[in-house]
Protein backbone atom coordinates (compact mmCIF):
# COMPACT_ATOMS: atom_id res chain seq x y z
CA UNK A 1 0.00 0.00 0.00
CA UNK A 2 1.58 3.34 -0.74
CA UNK A 3 1.25 6.03 1.88
CA UNK A 4 -1.09 8.87 0.68
CA UNK A 5 0.63 12.23 1.87
CA UNK A 6 -2.08 14.03 -0.15
CA UNK A 7 -4.98 12.99 1.71
CA UNK A 8 -3.42 14.33 4.93
CA UNK A 9 -1.83 17.51 3.50
CA UNK A 10 -2.76 18.80 0.12
CA UNK A 11 -0.34 21.59 0.35
CA UNK A 12 2.90 19.37 0.73
CA UNK A 13 4.67 19.72 -2.79
CA UNK A 14 7.46 17.49 -2.66
CA UNK A 15 8.51 14.38 -0.40
CA UNK A 16 11.29 11.70 -0.23
CA UNK A 17 10.32 8.32 -1.56
CA UNK A 18 12.02 4.92 -1.90
CA UNK A 19 11.12 2.95 -5.49
CA UNK A 20 9.58 -0.06 -4.65
CA UNK A 21 9.18 -1.23 -8.31
CA UNK A 22 9.16 0.05 -11.68
CA UNK A 23 7.36 -2.01 -14.94
CA UNK A 24 7.66 -1.02 -18.61
CA UNK A 25 3.82 -0.34 -19.70
CA UNK A 26 2.30 0.91 -23.47
CA UNK A 27 1.99 4.31 -21.64
CA UNK A 28 5.51 4.73 -19.44
CA UNK A 29 7.27 3.06 -16.59
CA UNK A 30 4.84 2.34 -14.01
CA UNK A 31 6.57 3.38 -10.16
CA UNK A 32 5.09 2.36 -7.44
CA UNK A 33 6.99 4.42 -4.42
CA UNK A 34 6.75 3.82 -0.63
CA UNK A 35 4.87 6.99 -0.52
CA UNK A 36 3.96 10.00 -2.47
CA UNK A 37 2.45 13.58 -2.95
CA UNK A 38 0.67 12.48 -6.24
CA UNK A 39 -2.62 12.80 -6.30
CA UNK A 40 -4.34 9.51 -8.83
CA UNK A 41 -7.04 10.38 -10.87
CA UNK A 42 -10.25 9.85 -9.44
CA UNK A 43 -13.35 11.13 -8.44
CA UNK A 44 -13.42 13.24 -11.43
CA UNK A 45 -10.08 15.22 -10.53
CA UNK A 46 -7.04 14.88 -13.04
CA UNK A 47 -4.24 13.39 -12.12
CA UNK A 48 -1.00 15.45 -10.77
CA UNK A 49 2.11 15.40 -12.16
CA UNK A 50 5.79 16.24 -11.77
CA UNK A 51 8.89 14.47 -11.81
CA UNK A 52 10.62 11.97 -9.65
CA UNK A 53 14.46 12.21 -9.33
CA UNK A 54 14.04 14.59 -12.59
CA UNK A 55 12.42 12.44 -14.22
CA UNK A 56 9.07 13.04 -15.80
CA UNK A 57 5.95 11.83 -14.61
CA UNK A 58 3.17 12.32 -16.71
CA UNK A 59 0.19 10.45 -14.88
CA UNK A 60 -0.76 8.86 -11.82
CA UNK A 61 -3.33 5.84 -11.27
CA UNK A 62 -4.60 3.89 -8.08
CA UNK A 63 -4.52 0.21 -8.63
CA UNK A 64 -5.30 -1.77 -4.98
CA UNK A 65 -4.74 0.49 -2.84
CA UNK A 66 -0.71 1.31 -4.61
CA UNK A 67 -0.16 4.21 -6.15
CA UNK A 68 1.06 4.28 -10.11
CA UNK A 69 3.54 6.80 -11.38
CA UNK A 70 3.63 6.67 -15.04
CA UNK A 71 7.36 8.30 -15.87
CA UNK A 72 9.08 8.61 -19.16
CA UNK A 73 12.40 6.49 -17.73
CA UNK A 74 12.99 4.03 -15.31
CA UNK A 75 13.95 3.96 -12.04
CA UNK A 76 15.54 1.39 -10.33
CA UNK A 77 13.90 -0.38 -7.16
CA UNK A 78 14.89 0.70 -3.67
CA UNK A 79 16.44 4.15 -4.46
CA UNK A 80 15.49 7.07 -2.92
CA UNK A 81 13.94 9.66 -5.10
CA UNK A 82 12.22 12.99 -4.45
CA UNK A 83 8.88 13.36 -5.34
CA UNK A 84 7.93 17.13 -6.72
CA UNK A 85 4.96 18.37 -8.03
CA UNK A 86 3.85 20.37 -10.81
CA UNK A 87 2.65 22.87 -8.05
CA UNK A 88 0.38 25.15 -10.84
CA UNK A 89 -0.93 21.88 -12.37
CA UNK A 90 -1.93 20.85 -8.54
CA UNK A 91 -3.14 24.46 -7.72
CA UNK A 92 -5.75 24.51 -11.24
CA UNK A 93 -7.17 20.84 -9.94
CA UNK A 94 -7.44 21.91 -6.24
CA UNK A 95 -9.26 25.34 -7.44
CA UNK A 96 -11.79 23.45 -10.05
CA UNK A 97 -12.52 20.60 -7.41
CA UNK A 98 -13.40 22.93 -4.69
CA UNK A 99 -14.73 25.08 -6.68
CA UNK A 100 -17.23 21.94 -7.78
CA UNK A 101 -17.82 21.71 -4.27
CA UNK A 102 -19.14 25.15 -3.62
CA UNK A 103 -21.38 25.39 -6.84
CA UNK A 104 -23.09 22.28 -6.34
CA UNK A 105 -23.49 23.06 -2.68
CA UNK A 106 -25.42 26.98 -4.31
CA UNK A 107 -27.61 25.11 -6.32
CA UNK A 108 -28.67 22.52 -3.92
CA UNK A 109 -29.05 25.10 -0.87
CA UNK A 110 -30.97 27.84 -3.04
CA UNK A 111 -33.01 25.46 -5.67
CA UNK A 112 -33.01 22.05 -4.09
CA UNK A 113 -30.76 21.20 -8.02
CA UNK A 114 -28.78 17.87 -6.88
CA UNK A 115 -25.52 17.08 -9.11
CA UNK A 116 -25.62 14.03 -10.39
CA UNK A 117 -22.26 13.74 -12.91
CA UNK A 118 -18.96 16.07 -12.25
CA UNK A 119 -16.23 16.49 -15.20
CA UNK A 120 -12.66 18.08 -15.12
CA UNK A 121 -10.91 18.00 -18.50
CA UNK A 122 -7.84 20.10 -19.47
CA UNK A 123 -9.39 23.91 -18.78
CA UNK A 124 -13.32 22.73 -19.37
CA UNK A 125 -15.45 21.69 -15.99
CA UNK A 126 -18.99 20.83 -15.72
CA UNK A 127 -21.41 19.39 -12.96
CA UNK A 128 -25.00 17.97 -14.64
CA UNK A 129 -27.98 18.91 -12.36
CA UNK A 130 -31.12 16.56 -11.92
CA UNK A 131 -33.21 19.64 -12.79
CA UNK A 132 -33.70 22.40 -14.96
CA UNK A 133 -32.99 26.01 -13.61
CA UNK A 134 -33.02 29.93 -15.49
CA UNK A 135 -29.65 31.85 -16.58
CA UNK A 136 -31.03 34.17 -13.72
CA UNK A 137 -31.15 31.07 -11.02
CA UNK A 138 -27.50 30.23 -12.01
CA UNK A 139 -26.11 33.98 -11.48
CA UNK A 140 -27.55 33.89 -8.19
CA UNK A 141 -26.54 30.46 -7.72
CA UNK A 142 -22.66 31.64 -8.70
CA UNK A 143 -22.85 35.27 -6.79
CA UNK A 144 -23.70 32.50 -3.46
CA UNK A 145 -20.68 30.36 -4.42
CA UNK A 146 -18.09 33.88 -4.69
CA UNK A 147 -19.27 35.29 -1.28
CA UNK A 148 -18.19 31.85 -0.21
CA UNK A 149 -14.78 32.02 -1.70
CA UNK A 150 -14.15 35.79 -0.63
CA UNK A 151 -15.45 35.09 3.07
CA UNK A 152 -12.14 33.13 3.23
CA UNK A 153 -13.64 30.48 4.59
CA UNK A 154 -11.23 27.16 5.87
CA UNK A 155 -11.58 23.23 3.79
CA UNK A 156 -10.45 20.56 6.24
CA UNK A 157 -10.73 16.96 5.75
CA UNK A 158 -11.93 14.48 8.82
CA UNK A 159 -12.18 10.90 8.63
CA UNK A 160 -15.47 9.22 10.30
CA UNK A 161 -17.13 5.70 10.67
CA UNK A 162 -19.90 5.35 8.17
CA UNK A 163 -22.33 4.62 11.23
CA UNK A 164 -21.67 8.59 11.82
CA UNK A 165 -23.26 9.92 8.40
CA UNK A 166 -26.52 10.23 9.58
CA UNK A 167 -25.50 12.71 11.81
CA UNK A 168 -24.14 15.26 8.47
CA UNK A 169 -26.39 17.78 6.83
CA UNK A 170 -24.87 16.81 3.58
CA UNK A 171 -25.92 17.70 -0.20
CA UNK A 172 -25.58 13.84 -1.42
CA UNK A 173 -25.37 10.47 0.54
CA UNK A 174 -24.21 7.32 -0.36
CA UNK A 175 -25.62 5.06 2.27
CA UNK A 176 -23.53 1.89 0.39
CA UNK A 177 -20.32 3.17 1.63
CA UNK A 178 -18.97 1.63 4.42
CA UNK A 179 -15.90 1.62 6.66
CA UNK A 180 -14.04 4.86 7.35
CA UNK A 181 -15.53 7.57 5.52
CA UNK A 182 -13.28 10.98 4.36
CA UNK A 183 -15.60 14.20 4.59
CA UNK A 184 -14.37 17.22 2.58
CA UNK A 185 -15.88 20.21 4.81
CA UNK A 186 -15.90 24.52 3.83
CA UNK A 187 -17.12 25.72 7.11
CA UNK A 188 -20.19 26.64 7.02
CA UNK A 189 -21.44 25.44 3.62
CA UNK A 190 -20.55 22.17 1.69
CA UNK A 191 -20.27 18.62 3.55
CA UNK A 192 -19.07 15.92 1.10
CA UNK A 193 -17.67 12.91 0.87
CA UNK A 194 -14.38 13.39 -1.59
CA UNK A 195 -10.64 11.81 -1.97
CA UNK A 196 -9.79 14.44 -3.79
CA UNK A 197 -6.90 17.19 -2.81
CA UNK A 198 -8.72 20.96 -1.53
CA UNK A 199 -6.96 24.00 -0.73
CA UNK A 200 -6.88 25.17 2.50
CA UNK A 201 -9.39 27.86 2.52
CA UNK A 202 -11.62 28.87 0.10
CA UNK A 203 -10.02 31.70 -1.14
CA UNK A 204 -7.26 30.03 -2.62
CA UNK A 205 -10.31 29.04 -5.31
CA UNK A 206 -10.25 32.82 -6.75
CA UNK A 207 -12.79 33.05 -8.60
CA UNK A 208 -16.09 30.72 -9.50
CA UNK A 209 -17.33 31.46 -13.25
CA UNK A 210 -20.38 30.03 -14.80
CA UNK A 211 -19.73 30.24 -18.74
CA UNK A 212 -22.91 28.26 -20.59
CA UNK A 213 -25.40 25.70 -19.47
CA UNK A 214 -27.38 23.20 -21.91
CA UNK A 215 -30.21 20.96 -21.24
CA UNK A 216 -29.04 17.46 -20.43
CA UNK A 217 -31.23 14.81 -20.22
CA UNK A 218 -34.04 15.70 -17.45
CA UNK A 219 -31.66 18.44 -16.42
CA UNK A 220 -28.93 21.13 -17.29
CA UNK A 221 -25.05 20.60 -17.77
CA UNK A 222 -23.36 23.95 -16.48
CA UNK A 223 -20.09 24.29 -17.75
CA UNK A 224 -17.88 26.57 -15.48
CA UNK A 225 -14.36 27.51 -14.65
CA UNK A 226 -12.56 28.11 -11.15
CA UNK A 227 -9.16 29.95 -10.46
CA UNK A 228 -6.35 30.54 -12.85
CA UNK A 229 -8.01 29.24 -15.83
CA UNK A 230 -11.25 31.22 -14.89
CA UNK A 231 -9.42 34.22 -14.72
CA UNK A 232 -7.25 33.59 -18.64
CA UNK A 233 -10.55 32.34 -19.89
CA UNK A 234 -11.82 35.50 -19.12
CA UNK A 235 -8.82 37.41 -20.53
CA UNK A 236 -8.98 36.10 -23.51
CA UNK A 237 -12.96 37.05 -24.36
CA UNK A 238 -12.23 40.41 -23.22
CA UNK A 239 -9.20 40.15 -25.60
CA UNK A 240 -11.82 38.85 -28.67
CA UNK A 241 -14.72 41.02 -27.19
CA UNK A 242 -11.92 44.06 -27.90
CA UNK A 243 -10.52 43.01 -31.18
CA UNK A 244 -14.17 42.62 -32.45
CA UNK A 245 -14.75 46.78 -31.26
CA UNK A 246 -12.32 47.32 -32.88
CA UNK A 247 -12.80 45.98 -36.11
CA UNK A 248 -16.48 47.16 -35.76
CA UNK A 249 -15.51 50.65 -34.62
CA UNK A 250 -17.24 50.88 -31.52
CA UNK A 251 -17.48 50.27 -27.85
CA UNK A 252 -17.07 46.14 -26.88
CA UNK A 253 -20.19 46.20 -24.97
CA UNK A 254 -21.91 47.35 -28.30
CA UNK A 255 -20.59 44.41 -30.84
CA UNK A 256 -23.47 42.06 -30.20
CA UNK A 257 -25.90 44.85 -32.04
CA UNK A 258 -22.64 45.66 -34.19
CA UNK A 259 -22.65 41.85 -35.38
CA UNK A 260 -26.52 42.04 -35.36
CA UNK A 261 -26.93 45.26 -37.80
CA UNK A 262 -23.84 43.15 -40.44
CA UNK A 263 -25.47 40.35 -40.68
CA UNK A 264 -28.89 41.83 -41.72
CA UNK A 265 -26.92 43.99 -44.07
CA UNK A 266 -25.20 40.68 -45.23
CA UNK A 267 -28.78 38.82 -45.75
CA UNK A 268 -29.99 42.00 -47.83
CA UNK A 269 -26.83 41.29 -49.97
CA UNK A 270 -27.21 38.15 -50.07
CA UNK A 271 -30.43 38.11 -51.58
CA UNK A 272 -30.17 40.75 -54.22
CA UNK A 273 -26.62 38.89 -55.78
CA UNK A 274 -29.29 35.49 -55.46
CA UNK A 275 -31.97 37.32 -57.08
CA UNK A 276 -28.93 39.02 -59.75
CA UNK A 277 -27.66 34.91 -60.18
CA UNK A 278 -31.17 33.83 -61.02
CA UNK A 279 -31.23 36.96 -63.18
CA UNK A 280 -28.08 35.84 -64.83
CA UNK A 281 -28.65 31.88 -65.21
CA UNK A 282 -32.15 33.19 -66.95
CA UNK A 283 -30.47 34.33 -69.36
CA UNK A 284 -27.01 32.11 -69.59
CA UNK A 285 -29.32 28.82 -69.77
CA UNK A 286 -31.71 28.94 -73.17
CA UNK A 287 -27.82 29.47 -74.75
CA UNK A 288 -26.17 26.84 -73.41
CA UNK A 289 -29.45 24.57 -74.56
CA UNK A 290 -28.93 26.35 -78.16
CA UNK A 291 -25.34 25.25 -78.38
CA UNK A 292 -26.20 21.64 -76.57
CA UNK A 293 -25.56 18.23 -78.49
CA UNK A 294 -28.57 16.67 -79.65
CA UNK A 295 -28.88 12.83 -80.28
CA UNK A 296 -31.40 11.58 -82.59
CA UNK A 297 -34.44 11.67 -80.25
CA UNK A 298 -34.63 15.20 -79.49
CA UNK A 299 -31.97 14.77 -76.25
CA UNK A 300 -29.71 17.57 -75.10
CA UNK A 301 -26.50 16.80 -73.26
CA UNK A 302 -25.10 20.31 -71.67
CA UNK A 303 -21.31 19.89 -69.61
CA UNK A 304 -20.89 23.57 -68.50
CA UNK A 305 -17.92 24.86 -66.78
CA UNK A 306 -18.63 27.84 -64.05
CA UNK A 307 -15.64 29.76 -62.32
CA UNK A 308 -16.86 31.63 -59.58
CA UNK A 309 -20.34 29.41 -58.29
CA UNK A 310 -21.35 28.45 -55.02
CA UNK A 311 -22.97 24.64 -54.77
CA UNK A 312 -26.72 26.23 -54.36
CA UNK A 313 -25.98 28.46 -57.85
CA UNK A 314 -24.44 25.38 -59.66
CA UNK A 315 -27.81 23.22 -58.60
CA UNK A 316 -29.73 26.77 -59.53
CA UNK A 317 -28.10 26.74 -62.99
CA UNK A 318 -28.54 22.87 -63.02
CA UNK A 319 -32.16 22.60 -62.77
CA UNK A 320 -32.91 25.33 -65.00
CA UNK A 321 -31.03 23.48 -67.77
CA UNK A 322 -33.07 20.37 -66.67
CA UNK A 323 -36.80 22.12 -66.66
CA UNK A 324 -37.76 20.80 -70.23
CA UNK A 325 -37.35 17.36 -69.14
CA UNK A 326 -35.01 16.33 -72.65
CA UNK A 327 -31.90 17.51 -71.09
CA UNK A 328 -28.70 15.54 -69.66
CA UNK A 329 -26.46 18.36 -67.93
CA UNK A 330 -23.34 18.44 -65.92
CA UNK A 331 -22.22 21.77 -64.07
CA UNK A 332 -18.69 21.67 -62.78
CA UNK A 333 -17.18 24.65 -60.90
CA UNK A 334 -13.99 25.32 -58.46
CA UNK A 335 -14.48 25.90 -55.30
CA UNK A 336 -11.07 26.32 -53.50
CA UNK A 337 -8.81 24.43 -54.20
CA UNK A 338 -11.55 21.16 -55.25
CA UNK A 339 -13.27 21.06 -58.57
CA UNK A 340 -16.86 20.09 -57.92
CA UNK A 341 -19.84 18.99 -60.20
CA UNK A 342 -23.65 18.33 -60.06
CA UNK A 343 -24.98 15.90 -62.43
CA UNK A 344 -28.83 15.63 -63.45
CA UNK A 345 -30.96 14.13 -66.06
CA UNK A 346 -34.66 15.49 -67.03
CA UNK A 347 -37.76 13.09 -66.92
CA UNK A 348 -38.04 11.70 -70.49
CA UNK A 349 -34.22 10.61 -70.66
CA UNK A 350 -32.74 7.54 -69.66
CA UNK A 351 -29.78 8.46 -68.31
CA UNK A 352 -28.16 7.40 -65.08
CA UNK A 353 -27.04 9.87 -62.96
CA UNK A 354 -25.14 7.55 -60.15
CA UNK A 355 -23.22 6.24 -63.25
CA UNK A 356 -22.66 9.51 -64.71
CA UNK A 357 -21.42 10.45 -61.27
CA UNK A 358 -18.98 7.53 -60.94
CA UNK A 359 -17.18 8.27 -64.38
CA UNK A 360 -16.95 11.99 -63.79
CA UNK A 361 -15.27 11.02 -60.96
CA UNK A 362 -12.42 8.97 -62.80
CA UNK A 363 -12.16 11.81 -64.72
CA UNK A 364 -11.69 14.51 -61.98
CA UNK A 365 -9.83 11.81 -59.92
CA UNK A 366 -13.16 12.58 -57.47
CA UNK A 367 -15.65 10.88 -55.65
CA UNK A 368 -19.32 11.26 -55.05
CA UNK A 369 -22.82 9.31 -55.36
CA UNK A 370 -26.71 10.11 -55.28
CA UNK A 371 -29.65 8.79 -56.93
CA UNK A 372 -30.54 7.94 -60.78
CA UNK A 373 -32.01 11.66 -61.40
CA UNK A 374 -29.24 13.58 -59.96
CA UNK A 375 -25.68 13.19 -58.50
CA UNK A 376 -22.51 15.25 -56.81
CA UNK A 377 -18.96 14.56 -56.11
CA UNK A 378 -16.06 16.63 -56.52
CA UNK A 379 -11.57 16.38 -56.75
CA UNK A 380 -8.93 17.98 -55.78
CA UNK A 381 -8.07 20.87 -58.31
CA UNK A 382 -6.22 21.12 -61.10
CA UNK A 383 -5.42 23.58 -63.45
CA UNK A 384 -6.66 21.60 -66.57
CA UNK A 385 -9.90 21.43 -64.98
CA UNK A 386 -11.76 23.22 -67.59
CA UNK A 387 -9.68 21.04 -70.48
CA UNK A 388 -11.66 17.98 -69.25
CA UNK A 389 -15.65 19.40 -70.24
CA UNK A 390 -15.47 17.79 -73.90
CA UNK A 391 -14.39 14.67 -72.79
CA UNK A 392 -17.33 14.95 -69.71
CA UNK A 393 -19.81 15.99 -72.62
CA UNK A 394 -19.08 12.48 -74.39
CA UNK A 395 -19.81 10.74 -70.95
CA UNK A 396 -22.87 12.09 -70.78
CA UNK A 397 -23.88 11.29 -74.38
CA UNK A 398 -22.76 8.11 -73.94
CA UNK A 399 -19.66 8.21 -75.96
Amino acid sequence: MTEKLYEQDSMLKSCLATVQSCEETKRGYAVVLDRTVFFPEGGGQLSDRGTLGGVKMIYAAERDGEVLHYCEQPLAAGTQVEAVLDWQARLDHMQQHAGEHILSHAVWKLFGANNIGFHMGERLVTIDLDKELTAAELAQAEDYANSQIWENKPITVSYLPHTRLPELVMRKKNEKLTGTLRIVTVEGGDVCTCCGTHPASTGMIGLIRINRFDKHKDGIRVEFLCGRWALEDARQKNEAIWQAGRLLSMKPEHVPQGIGKLQGELAAQSERLKAQTVKLYEFLAPQLLEQAAVDASGIKYIAAAQEDCSAADAKLLLNKLLAGGRTVAAVVYRSGERVNYVLGCGEQTQADCRDLCRQAGELFGGKGGGSQSFAQGGGAYSSDWRQKLPRLQQILQGV
